[in-house]
């Protein structure tokens, strides 16, 4: 009888300690689940922050870049606008060089129409065809 009391009693002691574990284990479970999702979302904060920092460079870059191609824009600009005026203060007061131009020009132009304007202004249209 003494012999079936201790199996009662270990086998008690037994289920105790299994149903105490069960639960240590779910404890641990939960507090494991919270420590995970915890780490999760650290990592996606990280991730969403690289994120962001990436699309604040690309778009620094593209302004820099939008920038820089302004600036040469206007410097190109101002090139041919410096060109422009050189060339038109040249020909002022300057038919003679003009007029040499003009005749240089009609080495390019074969079998083509060429309107000659007369002392009013206007061109002479096709008078050899009539």
């Amino acid at each position: 009888m003494k012999d079936e009391i201790k199996v009662g009693l270990l086998i008690c002691v037994l289920g105790v300690a299994a149903i105490g574990g069960i639960f240590g284990v779910c404890a641990l479970s939960t507090k494991y689940s919270l420590w995970s999702s915890a780490i999760q979302g650290e990592a996606e904060l990280r991730r969403a922050d690289w994120n962001r920092q990436i699309s604040v460079r690309e778009a620094q870059a593209k302004k820099d870049s939008a920038s820089l191609l302004a600036d040469a824009e206007v410097e190109r600009a101002r090139g041919v606008a410096l060109a422009n005026k050189i060339i038109g203060d040249s020909l002022k007061n300057n038919e003679e060089y003009l007029r040499y131009l003009w005749v240089d020009s009609l080495q390019h132009t074969q079998n083509q129409i060429i309107y000659v304007p007369t002392e009013a202004g206007l061109p002479i249209l096709e008078a050899g065809k009539r």
